[in-house]
């Protein structure tokens, strides 16, 4: 049989690439600390691959990464390559999602306090750093729902996101405005 590493080789950003590896991992979950360990290796190019697969595993079974946010936040951290940040945005983003909106009793019960500070201050980081538009929305949209628990979150991302406003893409003006809604109507 093939390593993941070999099979990571062959994933691209298709659908039906991600699914596939999304799926063996689900078949064998004993793989995810190997997945993981190989997004951790964040200078090397098949960590992106490996962050890609493991964004599409948590949006069909967010459940999965639980046992591991320790190393997920932690990696989260260090990741600096787009095509890595951007998955990692994305699966906070369900995080905070399943914790704020949804109310998922697992999530709730694994995103500790620590965890949901920690990821304050990651996607924080990724609005103020030279990220692409993607990471910054999902952060945006993270840190709006972490700004209902925690008070000086909104302060803080008003006053990012209206500093930034005028040199952001339409993109990210047009999730800046969204969220600039939802804090003054708060």
């Amino acid at each position: 049989m093939n390593t993941l590493e070999d099979i990571l080789t062959t994933i691209d950003h298709s659908r039906e690439k991600r699914k596939y590896f999304a799926s063996l991992v689900l078949d064998q979950p004993s793989l995810l600390p190997q997945l993981l360990a190989i997004c951790a290796r964040v200078d090397d190019e098949i960590s992106c691959r490996a962050s890609w697969g493991l964004e599409f595993l948590c949006k069909h079974k967010l459940d999965i990464i639980l046992p591991y946010l320790d190393q997920l936040t932690d990696m989260a951290a260090m990741v600096y390559r787009h095509p890595a940040v951007r998955p990692m945005a994305k699966i906070f983003e369900y995080l905070i999602i399943a914790y704020y909106q949804t109310k998922n009793d697992a999530v709730i019960t694994s995103l500790t306090t620590p965890y949901r500070e920690r990821m304050t201050e990651i996607c924080f980081d990724w609005l103020i750093t030279d990220q692409k538009v993607a990471p910054k929305a999902y952060a945006m949209t993270s840190l709006y729902l972490l700004g209902t628990e925690f008070d000086w979150v909104h302060p803080e991302l008003k006053v990012t996101l209206e500093n930034n406003y005028n040199t952001g893409s339409a993109a990210y003006k047009a999730r800046a405005r969204m969220i600039l809604k939802k804090i003054n109507k708060a």
